[in-house]
């Protein structure tokens, strides 16, 4: 499966780098409002850079979403960051519209975040933990099954209840 490649620097940031902490950045979103990545500290998340133009982004988008319905209840973030620099609004939203995201679309407008994040193609997921520190780094269509490996690196572990064998947090299917 091809994936769309972009003009980019050359080399890894930290950034990509596992066990690194993830860059803080503050976007705009299409709702209107701002986001910034801090302010999800405490949960983990999960950054998937897409842009409508990109047929492997479209594709992997709803086991995203499967996942982040899944998942949020334990306090899964999904932001789905817009190459808007290279992008038209109107069809941005489309392919919002068209696939019901039910998490916040971010609009890289300039292609900062991009750029910071090292970015080499679209789709690209970035897995960050609720300390903020980058544990799984996807480039490139991701799978339902990259998806879970992601995940397990970021979510809560169950904890087993000694007393009675039972599991205190939902386990990932």
């Amino acid at each position: 499966m091809a994936y769309a490649m972009l003009v980019t620097a050359a080399g890894l940031l930290s950034a990509q780098t596992l066990g690194s902490p993830a860059p803080d950045f503050t976007l705009k979103t299409l709702a209107g409002g701002t986001t910034t990545l801090s302010q999800c500290r405490g949960r983990p998340v999960l950054l998937n850079f897409w842009a409508s133009w990109c047929a492997p982004c479209r594709g992997e988008m709803s086991d995203i979403i499967a996942a982040y319905n899944l998942h949020r209840d334990l306090g899964l973030q999904v932001l789905a960051i817009n190459l808007t620099d290279q992008e038209h609004m109107s069809d941005l939203r489309r392919f919002v519209d068209e696939l019901q995201m039910p998490f916040p679309v971010l609009l890289d407008q300039k292609g900062k975040v991009r750029r910071t994040y090292a970015l080499h193609g679209v789709p690209t997921s970035v897995f960050i933990d609720a300390q903020g520190v980058v544990r799984h780094v996807n480039p490139g269509p991701i799978t339902s099954e990259g998806i879970r490996h992601g995940l397990a690196e970021i979510l809560p572990v169950p904890e087993r209840d000694q007393r009675k064998g039972g599991v205190h947090a939902t386990t990932m299917p």
